[in-house]
């Protein structure tokens, strides 16, 4: 079976928890474990967070988009933003890099979206905007008779 959903929504930070909310629902659909509905509901907090706070430097008055495709066992996701982009994507995939220091930010956004995801694309222009592509494979469930 293959699902698909689109959600935009507005750049502040309360709307964090709708998104990881949204596409959990959304993914439970496929009766995924509990450890990788939390990866995967993680990994949506650090993608909208970057975009709010990095991409649109906390402003609201812009959005983030999440497209959220389940296949079979397979969960792609896709966050965007059209903010003002990352410079250098290889320096901001560095553990404890951030490019906000100043607001205690752990830098490690970017080391736990890899970490708990199968497949991690970054695809960023400076003034256009950032593009977060990730994949995940379920675990197959055997179930017992």
């Amino acid at each position: 079976m293959k699902n698909e959903m689109h959600v935009e929504f507005s750049s502040v930070s309360e709307n964090e928890a709708f998104a990881r909310v949204t596409v959990g629902s959304f993914v439970a659909q496929l009766d995924p474990t509990m450890d990788e509905l939390t990866e995967i509901k993680t990994v949506v907090s650090e993608a909208v967070t970057n975009a709010i706070i990095h991409g649109y430097n906390n402003e609201p008055g812009h959005y983030v988009s999440i497209t959220c495709t389940l296949d079979e066992d397979a969960v792609e996701l896709t966050i965007k933003d059209e903010g003002i982009g990352i410079n250098n994507v290889d320096e901001a995939r560095q553990p404890l890099y951030t490019s906000k220091p100043e607001l205690e930010r752990s830098g490690m956004g970017f080391t736990i979206i890899e970490n708990f995801m199968d497949n991690l694309e970054i695809i960023s222009l400076p003034e256009s905007g950032t593009t977060v592509h990730m994949k995940k494979q379920l675990s197959k469930k055997t179930v017992s008779k």
